[in-house]
């Protein structure tokens, strides 16, 4: 089992521990305070109680949200159910400020009728403090959780509780104002308690509905960007698109690269982005794209090869003219041996034609056709003699030629159906360049093969001699 899926169940186990703990405390604290507040008449009590009533019921539904939230995606739900943790805490939300009013309504009738009588023993002062310790260990345990695993619940939950811890103080307050001859104190704590419960509702609900519109992480965004565009090979970024689901952030990134790298050098740009990410963001998931395109850089040759790469077409010998301000261009393009040459010159006419779309109006464009060479063949080695044969000449025509091409070794031949196949080993100069060594090797293959009529290829490695 990897290391991400055992961090994950245990993250699971974490949430789920710490939900159940929380429900079991809720509804304890709950009859606690309800008690207190039947005693004592004390609507900042009772507002305390029903507001740890609501705790009970948003916790409970918490756990079953993050229980559903860990499913894995399937047909209906292709991106997981992460999104559920959010809508439990929306529905949180919504008792908060259901609360809120009630308990509104409630402290504005009190404020202004004279027959509430308030009674706060020992016992009341004693659940209410009791109660504070309590949100208190709460609050920090469900905060640290929370930011380990990434819960929207769990945070919701922890920021419920620091208000609670607010609310229960002002309850405390409106006891004592009470206790010394002013009992609408009690009312004007209830309007406070009201206050607190919609504020942490408003900071659940904001928090809660950015995610549901897939809102993207403050400043993410734009660090992502940065950390894609600083990746060797990419040339700019096309767009970046985050939003939050669960613990972690999906989107989606388009790179710009340049056109004329190699299929296999643009998914290595792609995974290095993808890395880039992952180890300064490792909650961040993107899907990575690439648009190819053309760089100031590119050379005339480059652009031709990549025309013909497209259309499969092998070229070369590209020739390039510059002739009364006017580009000239001849290639050479190889096609089948045995298609007919009507075919043969329809590829190449078009090959002509999307060169010059491509570089412009105005260049003369024209190819070669060569019949293309079989790419394989069944074979065996030759005879002794016939290999003796033809080292033999290699080194005679070679000495010949002059000293540039030295030391033949490693002569194999072999035959095919279409003829003799012959490779070879030779050292040259170092300094020599690539078109002198070019040229030796072509004059001693068109000399051995003018020797052995049987011969179709030749096959010269030359090597620097040190």
């Amino acid at each position: 089992m990897s290391d991400s899926v055992n961090v994950e169940k245990a993250d699971q186990r974490l949430k789920e521990g710490a939900a159940l703990a929380s429900i079991a405390v809720s509804a304890a604290m709950t009859i606690a305070k309800l008690i207190a507040g039947l005693l004592s008449g004390s609507l900042a009590v009772l507002s305390e109680a029903g507001h740890n009533l609501a705790d009970v019921a948003t916790t409970a539904l918490t756990y079953f949200a993050i229980r559903i939230a860990h499913k894995p995606a399937d047909n209906e739900h292709q991106y997981g159910h992460a999104k559920v943790e959010a809508l439990a805490a929306l529905i949180e939300t919504g008792f908060l400020f259901a609360l809120s009013a009630f308990i509104l309504v409630e402290a504005v009738r009190r404020l202004f009728s004279h027959d509430v009588e308030i009674s706060a023993g020992y016992i009341v002062f004693a659940v209410l403090m009791a109660s504070i310790v309590v949100d208190l260990i709460r609050w920090r345990s469900l905060r640290k959780i929370s930011r380990a695993t990434k819960s929207e619940a769990l945070a919701a939950d922890a920021l419920h509780f620091s208000s609670d811890i607010i609310a229960s103080l002002l309850a405390i307050g409106g006891l004592v104002a009470a206790r010394f001859g002013f009992p609408q104190g009690d009312a004007i704590a209830a309007l406070g308690v009201a206050a607190f419960v919609a504020v942490a509702g408003y900071k659940i609900g904001r928090r809660t509905i950015d995610t549901l519109v897939d809102a993207a992480p403050k400043g993410l965004t734009e660090k992502v960007w940065a950390i894609a565009a600083s990746v060797p090979g990419v040339i700019r970024i096309e767009k970046v698109r985050l939003r939050p689901a669960g613990p972690q952030v999906i989107g989606d990134i388009e790179i710009t690269v340049a056109r004329t790298l190699s299929l296999e050098t643009m998914a290595a740009i792609k995974a290095n982005v993808a890395a880039a990410i992952k180890a300064r963001h490792p909650e961040v998931a993107v899907t990575i794209s690439t648009q190819p395109i053309a760089i100031d850089s590119e050379t005339i040759i480059e652009r031709i090869l990549l025309i013909a790469a497209k259309r499969h077409l092998p070229v070369h010998h590209v020739t390039i003219q510059e002739i009364d301000g006017r580009a000239s261009i001849s290639f050479d393009v190889e096609l089948d041996g045995r298609m007919p040459h009507r075919n043969a010159h329809e590829i190449a006419s078009g090959l002509e034609n999307e060169i010059s779309k491509e570089l412009g109006a105005g260049i003369e464009v024209e190819s070669h056709i060569e019949p293309l060479e079989p790419r394989q063949l069944p074979g065996h080695d030759a005879e002794p003699k016939v290999r003796a044969d033809i080292e033999e000449a290699l080194i005679k025509k070679a000495h010949d030629q002059g000293a540039e091409l030295r030391d033949i070794h490693n002569v194999r031949v072999r035959r095919t159906p279409s003829g003799l196949v012959v490779n070879y080993h030779c050292r040259v100069d170092p300094a020599l360049s690539v078109d002198e060594v070019h040229d030796q090797v072509d004059a001693l293959e068109r000399k051995v093969r003018a020797a052995f009529k049987t011969i179709i290829r030749i096959v010269g490695h030359a090597e620097p001699a040190e």
